[in-house]
Formats: structure tokens, sequence, C-alpha cells
């Protein structure tokens, strides 16, 4: 989810540079709700676990595509087998194509055990308009700093905490998590949302928002748009590095962003966000994962481990401006 969602920013300062364009985006069906909304794009929903499974599902689904609207292009943001039998398919039409290049290298250097080459890479936005303009459609990717105010003497702060990732290596030990809530409440005037997936992590988390006060649990409540939405109304985010900061960050709120085995540096910090806002141990193993699903060579995941709740605290404090 967290990388179609990277894709929405990308593709609303594409129509604003051409107002003439439309675009058929395809994408599971489940994702649908992060393109609402936005004027001149045609979602078609995939399914991949039915009819259009296999190599013949996918030639049904390109014939979906063509029979949407007219194409003059066709844009592979995602770079995998599933998507290079598409291009191929759109290539015997005689359609110009081009494929998202990940710098599978440049992020092995950044990662590997020793010698790493620890510097920013160029972000997952930026190489989604680079494969714009190889169509011939060139445009500048310029995310506005979200920045929103909130007064302890006159209002009540309302903090989402996203606790949650796909994979350990990008997940804060729970303990610490549910220690920085208890700390938030006693230092701020704040309500807190929780959001997750349903089944445990919603068990999990609605066992926090019972035994703690002014804290509520919206893990598996409602679709995507209702996230959507409430997450539209918070002053700040506490994630992951997971998709909850791209869903953040795509309905402008800002977000203090936890990394553990992947860091800021791959591309992968969401839509606006500031590096500032990122919380991180600093050590000289990180990172060691584009996207956290290896597992810790120390075996002790310090990277994570060292992280306490003052940190997040003082982070939340500092994007605040209170002394």
């Amino acid at each position: 989810m967290g990388d179609v969602a990277m894709t929405v920013p990308v593709i609303k300062q594409l129509l604003v540079a051409y107002p003439s364009v439309e675009v058929v985006f395809v994408s599971s069906a489940s994702y649908a709700s992060l393109f609402t909304g936005i004027d001149r794009v045609h979602f078609i929903g995939a399914d991949l676990k039915g009819r259009h499974a296999g190599v013949v599902g996918l030639w049904k689904l390109m014939q979906a595509c063509r029979r949407k609207a007219h194409l003059d292009a066709v844009a592979d943001l995602h770079g995998v087998l599933r998507t290079w039998v598409l291009l191929f398919f759109f290539k015997l039409f005689g359609l110009p194509t081009a494929s998202i290049q990940k710098g599978r290298f440049e992020k092995w250097r950044l990662t590997r055990k020793s010698n790493k080459i620890k510097h920013q890479l160029p972000s997952t936005f930026e190489r989604y308009q680079w494969v714009f303009e190889k169509l011939g459609y060139p445009f500048e990717v310029k995310p506005g700093q979200l920045v929103r105010s909130a007064s302890l003497q006159t209002q009540k702060i309302q903090i989402g905490i996203a606790p949650f990732a796909k994979h350990k290596g990008k997940m804060l030990p729970l303990e610490t998590m549910k220690q920085t809530m208890k700390l938030l409440q006693q230092e701020f005037n704040c309500s807190i949302a929780l959001f997750g997936a349903p089944g445990e992590e919603a068990s999990i988390l609605s066992g926090w928002a019972n035994e703690l006060p002014n804290v509520v649990c919206y893990a598996g409540v409602g679709d995507l748009q209702s996230e959507l939405k409430t997450l539209s109304q918070l002053d700040l985010l506490i994630s992951m590095d997971s998709a909850n900061m791209h869903l953040a960050s795509i309905v402008a709120v800002p977000v203090i962003s936890i990394w553990g085995a992947t860091h800021p540096y791959a591309g992968f910090l969401g839509w606006g966000q500031s590096t500032s806002n990122a919380v991180l141990s600093d050590l000289t193993c990180q990172p060691c994962s584009v996207f956290g699903n290896k597992t810790c060579y120390r075996g002790d995941w310090a990277c994570l481990q060292g992280i306490q709740p003052h940190q997040i605290v003082e982070k939340v404090r500092a994007y605040l401006c209170i002394a």
C-alpha cells in the first residue's frame, strides 16, 4: 500500500503540469480510495488472484486498460515481473513504454554489511517522475513542507500512532511505543488515535485504548477512505517506516517517523516529510535493509531496541516548538 500511496502526489503533479493528460491507473482494487476525487484519473482494480491471475489474466487486464481509454503511453511504476509482462503486451500494440529504475545497485551499496556508501539516494517520487520523463512528459517534483500548528494553551493536540510495520526490522518494540504514549499524555494536552490492521493488531491496540485515557483505536474500523479521513484530522502522526507514514503524507499530516533496519537515505521518506522529524539510532550498521525484511546479523536489533520513549517525545516537542 505504501508504494501505491507514494504515486499519488506524483500523479497529481503530472496532471497539473499537463492539463490535457488523463491517467488510467491500474492497481489492486483495494487501493481505489487513494485516488478518489482526483480529476482525470480513471482507476482499474486488478484482481490478481482471480480473473487477472497468470499470463492469460494479465492479457485480459491489458485489454481492459485499452477499452477504458485511448492510450498513448504506458508507465510502469512498480518494476516487477508482472508489470514487465504487461509492458510486453502493450508493446505488441505499438505503445511506447517506460519502467521504473529502482537503483538496486545503489541500494545494495547503502545496505551491505561493510564498506557502506551512506548518502541520500534519489527519492522514490523522483524515480516515478523519471518514468514519465522517459515517455516525453517532463515535470518537476516539488513536495511542499508540511506544517501544522497546534497550541497547548488553546486546544488539545490530536496525535496519531501507527506502531506496526510489515517487517520486524521496521517495528519498534510495542512496550516502547506504549511507554511513549504514556509519556506523551503526561507532557502534552493530547488525545491519541491508534492505527493498525484488522485482527491481531486491532486486538492489541484495542487493549491499549481500554487501558489508557483519551485513546481511541481505529484499527480495523472502516475502510481505507475512512482511515484517510481520520488521518487528515490529526495534528501529527507517529509512525514506523510503513504505509501509514505515506497515507498521512498524502493527506498533508506531518509524521514523526521511526526507522530501524531501514533509513531515509534509501528514498522512502514520506511526501513532504522532513528528515528532522525522523528518529534513528544512527548505528554504523544502519541501514542493513531496504525494506526491513532481513534478519539482524548482530542478533540484537539494536537499531530499534536502543530507541527510547523520551527521544520520540523530544521530536514531538521540537515539532510543536515547545520549550
